[in-house]
């Protein structure tokens, strides 16, 4: 009978993926103290505040600090599109630059989730990235329908 369960074989059904076996320790790995797994708790949140402050900068203070080098290079320059550019690969980059970060705060946030004592298989950082983008859509929608008014020549006076 051939042994085809995805989750035994990784996710194929021809042979397993080198390094994704099953885990099995030689004995029970050594438990910290009390005292040791309550401040890798309190260092585990910590970074994961870490993180979702990371996340949370990408929707408001990275693209206004890069407009504001774009407007700085598009008056120096005298050149509008090349302020343009700047902008957009500015954010791009800022952009993968702060997942790159925040993705490696999310295995130092398991990894002390699993010190403290718990089972922490998966991160949260895709969950972090969209619950920011939710809440970033949610502040701008609020910001651009009740406080500026999409068309304020419209509105009455």
């Amino acid at each position: 009978m051939a042994r085809n369960d995805p989750t035994d074989t990784g996710g194929l059904f021809i042979g397993r993926r080198p390094g994704t076996g099953p885990l099995h320790y030689r004995g029970d790995p050594q438990r910290g103290g009390a005292g040791r797994r309550r401040v890798d708790g309190v260092l585990a949140a910590l970074v994961l505040v870490v993180e979702t402050l990371l996340c949370l900068s990408v929707w408001g203070p990275q693209p206004l600090a890069w407009l504001w080098i774009a407007s700085q290079v598009s008056f120096h320059a005298d050149n509008d599109f090349l302020g343009i550019v700047v902008a957009f690969f500015g954010i791009l980059a800022s952009l993968l630059v702060t997942l790159a970060l925040a993705n490696r705060l999310d295995r130092v946030w398991r990894l002390l989730r699993r010190a403290a004592g718990h089972d922490q298989r998966e991160g949260l950082v895709a969950r972090i990235f969209a619950v920011s983008a939710v809440i970033a859509l949610v502040a701008f929608g609020f910001w651009f329908l009740v406080l500026e008014g999409p068309a304020p020549s419209l509105a009455p006076r």
